[in-house]
């Protein structure tokens, strides 16, 4: 089977939908003699929640998958059992108090006023003939915001100058590697790691990209409680029968890398794939326009809202869960059992070594899931009869936020940011995506669009406070 997968590992996601589809939402891939290759591959909701749920235990990330993305070292990404635990814990801590959420409205609104819209204001000084990628803008936008709500540190990526930041395109540089290597036999990309050829080569930069931005701000004499490093220090000190990779400083340096890959990438890639969404469906961005001006009472002059207020666009939400259920951003997960097991979606044997590969992009792509207009955009289906809310979906139906006791504690931060984000930009501006302009997933683990997008901009309003 290793041939047709080298074949189109150019259009991987789309390439394993198409599998996944033909053979019921489970399928046993079988790779070459000897290449520890045998994986299988399922999209199928009631094999989620034995894996996620019923068997959580039995499905630890483990070696290998701590092997592939050594890069994110002892953060909560990799983590099990005990060090998952103090993970969970400590940003639960950190995440669940009202002061957070303050300064989270405080840093996305700060940088709307002092990255987007001087940016966007240069793009339209250019004429309307001039196009630019809105991805790469928000992935700067995300990358400032994550920097200044953890580090209490503004890169200033999103600025008029769009200075390049190594850290900031590594992130983007290292996600195509880390897909390889769940694909590749390991002895192949362990032989390019070792030569610094290829696409290991990549990692290896990117790597000395994320030590030289996250070192020098890691203070770990700073005794401000707000601090992120502060908890994690303390838990770190506390901690016992846990065996650490390094020392304070390296777990410190893992534990920022892995939130900043989660802030980033959740914030840029959703926005992406839902403007261009929205620019195929106008009459979804009308929609959610009267929803701002109607619900918020935001009419000629735009104000900033409030975390509580954000809760009340329930379209303009359920345009944002309908974009990543079709466009997930992180698009697989991968787990190894520690003993067999038999999947009940399909009744397959997995053996112990046995690599399992979960498509969540294949989960939102289901008939069987999601009834047979599952590849059409529709707002309308996250809303409850009468208009009452959001309507709740399993996780296991719809796995975008993970599931089971690793469901991702960002929640509830992704969807303010990309609330805020959303309304600002489709309040006061057209987004015109660039006809003609290929629009694909890329073959990565973050679901980015391979080949951006690239938009031209129209004013429709001032960014004018009250």
């Amino acid at each position: 089977m290793l041939p047709a997968l080298i074949q189109n590992i150019h259009r991987f996601h789309d390439y394993v939908n198409e599998i996944l589809k033909e053979s019921g939402g489970t399928f046993e891939f079988k790779g070459p003699l000897f290449g520890n290759m045998d994986m299988v591959i399922t999209c199928d909701p009631t094999n989620i929640q034995h894996i996620f749920s019923k068997k959580f235990s039995n499905y630890p990330k483990g070696p290998e998958f701590r092997k592939i993305f050594e890069i994110l070292g002892d953060g909560i990404f990799n983590a099990d059992f005990e060090l998952w635990e103090l993970h969970r814990r400590t940003t639960l801590s950190l995440m669940s108090s009202e002061k957070f959420y303050s300064s989270l409205e405080r840093s996305v609104w700060q940088k709307v006023e002092t990255g987007l819209i001087p940016v966007f204001d240069k793009f339209l000084e250019q004429g309307f003939d001039f196009d630019f990628d809105l991805q790469h803008i928000i992935q700067r936008f995300a990358f400032d915001n994550i920097c200044q709500l953890m580090l209490n540190y503004d890169p200033g990526s999103l600025s008029p100058d769009l200075p390049e930041i190594r850290c900031e395109r590594a992130l983007s540089d290292a996600l195509e590697p880390l897909l390889h290597r769940h694909i590749l036999p390991e002895t192949v990309w362990k032989v390019q790691k070792w030569l610094e050829i290829g696409n290991e080569k990549k990692l290896l930069e990117a790597w000395e990209a994320f030590d030289d931005f996250i070192y020098p701000r890691i203070s770990l004499e700073d005794n401000n409680s707000d601090n992120i490093f502060e908890a994690f220090t303390k838990a770190y000190h506390e901690s016992e029968n846990i065996e650490f990779s390094g020392d304070l400083k390296h777990f410190l340096r893992d534990t920022f890398l892995n939130l900043l890959v989660a802030g980033r990438d959740s914030l840029s890639t959703g926005l992406t794939w839902f403007f261009w969404l929205i620019s195929k469906n106008p009459s979804v961005e009308i929609k959610i326009r009267e929803e701002i001006e109607t619900v918020l009472q935001i009419n000629e002059k735009w104000r900033y809202f409030s975390v509580e207020e954000s809760h009340k666009l329930v379209y303009l939400q359920a345009a944002l869960f309908e974009t990543i259920r079709l466009f997930p951003p992180i698009a697989l997960e991968h787990k190894v059992p520690i003993e067999p097991d038999v999947l009940p979606g399909g009744n397959v044997y997995v053996d112990h070594n046995t690599k399992v590969i979960i498509s969540f992009y294949s989960t939102g792509r289901m008939e069987s899931v999601w009834g047979k207009d599952c590849l059409e955009f529709k707002p309308d289906r996250w809303i409850l009869p009468g208009g009452g809310g959001v309507r709740h979906e399993s996780a296991f139906k719809f796995p975008v936020f993970n599931a089971g006791p690793r469901t991702c504690l960002g929640k509830k931060m992704a969807i303010i940011e990309m609330k805020m984000v959303a309304a600002f930009i489709v309040y006061h501006f057209q987004v015109h995506v660039i006809e003609g302009h290929p629009v694909s997933p890329r073959d990565a683990v973050i679901l980015h669009a391979k080949h951006g997008l690239r938009v031209r901009l129209s004013r429709i309003r001032n960014c004018i406070k009250a």
